[in-house]
């Protein structure tokens, strides 16, 4: 029997690695890129050709043509902005409506879902953890709670299954005392993104991607956000609200265990994290700014900045055991190129003592351990091999392959698509 391959892409700290470069760099040897969870609070920015795009809920496979991709069963969609940022890639050029496919049984993210976004952040008072009011969270409980309203619903009496679940949204926010709030625009706007779904194929993507698998196509499945928001492994309760590990892409899929090949792990060559919550290697000083400007690191759907710091290993150690990461890929290495020493966490002080591992109570008495090492000084931007990297970042990078035990495979050194280098 023919059977095709299944390779699994996710980012490794919280979020913002890199994930869209690198799923359009490796699209080519695929053919389907497939989108296994989270919604349009997460944003993968690409480069290329002079342009920028980023993209929300369109897996970032879109760009090569010839591509099956599919937006799976474990996403959250909102219509409407799923319409404004598939018409802003159409006018640029791109042809979706043969290419993206869209499962019956992703939920969608309804206008009152983000009003309740909003309601239960205020509700929380000092212990809010920093959504981007995109309705993610209120849209998840609802699948779990077994009262979401699906892809596949918009094919049969629409109306009457949008009103009653408006209906008990409403009576939830009443009951919460929240009134400030309009939502005629946007449902105009919501209704419209509905008909322009319907343009699309909408399908039963789990039988679609075994289908392919069967065929003996190469499927990649596109993570978004990042491991240690996951919501059972992450930084709980400062995470997101969906599994962003790569069990995600069984379930966000339906596709076996079994069937899981590459595991690509991507990191930044230091961290950062958007929104509230624990963040061991934090900087606070001159250095964190300094971090922040070189690298661009605001949000890219929420603008937002980006709490920057070094890197640190401790939580990529267990990143990759959670995933079964068996490649690294590490971004923005460029960004690190002007400075004299870097430094990299080790461990952990907890509680009075020394830890290697990543603790239940991450939020409580957590010191860094760093290694200082020696900074490369170099302008890597223009190189187009590893042959030409200077010894002190071929250093770091077998720093932390001994650290991490696994092999760093890709190495960016700019946004750029070419900007892109694959060791041997």
């Amino acid at each position: 029997m023919v059977t095709g391959k299944v390779d699994v892409l996710l980012g490794l700290q919280w979020g913002d690695e890199g994930k869209g470069k690198v799923v359009d760099v490796l699209t080519p040897h695929y053919d389907v890129v497939a989108r296994f969870q989270g919604g349009p609070n997460a944003g993968h920015t690409l480069e290329f050709e002079g342009q920028k795009y980023v993209l929300r809920s369109i897996p970032s496979g879109i760009f090569q043509g010839g591509k099956v991709n599919i937006i799976g069963n474990g996403v959250v969609l909102a219509p409407d902005l799923f319409m404004a940022e598939a018409r802003d890639l159409e006018r640029s050029g791109h042809d979706l409506h043969s290419r993206l496919h869209i499962s019956k049984k992703a939920h969608l993210i309804m206008p009152t879902h983000r009003v309740l976004d909003a309601a239960l952040e205020a509700a929380k008072g000092k212990s809010k953890v920093g959504t981007t009011g995109k309705g993610i969270g209120p849209t998840y409980t609802d699948k779990v709670s077994r009262n979401g309203l699906r892809v596949g619903d918009i094919l049969d009496n629409f109306d009457e299954k949008y009103a009653a679940h408006k209906a008990r949204h409403l009576a939830m926010l009443a009951s919460l005392g929240y009134t400030d709030y309009d939502i005629t625009d946007v449902e105009k706007t919501w209704m419209e993104g509905i008909e322009y779904m319907k343009q699309f194929p909408i399908v039963d993507s789990e039988h679609e991607v075994n289908g392919f698998l069967r065929e003996g196509k190469a499927i990649l499945c596109e993570g978004a956000q990042g491991t240690m928001l996951d919501i059972d492994f992450g930084s709980y309760p400062f995470v997101t609200s969906s599994n962003t590990i790569c069990a995600g892409a069984c379930t966000g899929l339906g596709i076996g265990p079994n069937r899981i090949g590459e595991v690509y792990g991507i990191m930044k060559a230091y961290c950062t994290r958007v929104g509230a919550g624990p963040f061991p290697t934090e900087l606070f000083d001159e250095t964190g700014k300094l971090i922040r400007d070189l690298g661009h690191e605001y949000g890219a759907v929420t603008g937002r900045e980006r709490r920057c710091g070094w890197i640190d290993l401790v939580a990529l150690r267990y990143s990759i055991m959670v995933n079964g990461v068996t490649q690294l890929i590490m971004m923005k290495s460029d960004v690190l190129d002007g400075f004299d020493t870097i430094k990299a966490c080790v461990a952990y002080e907890h509680g009075g003592e020394r830890i290697d591992f990543f603790p239940y109570d991450i939020e409580k008495d957590i010191k860094p351990v760093y290694v200082e090492l020696l900074g490369w000084k170099t302008d890597m931007t223009k190189m187009t091999s590893e042959s030409e990297f200077p010894q002190a970042f071929i250093d770091y990078v077998k720093f932390l392959e001994a650290q991490l035990e696994t092999p760093i495979k890709i190495i960016s050194i700019g946004p750029d698509r070419e900007q892109t280098i694959i060791r041997e």
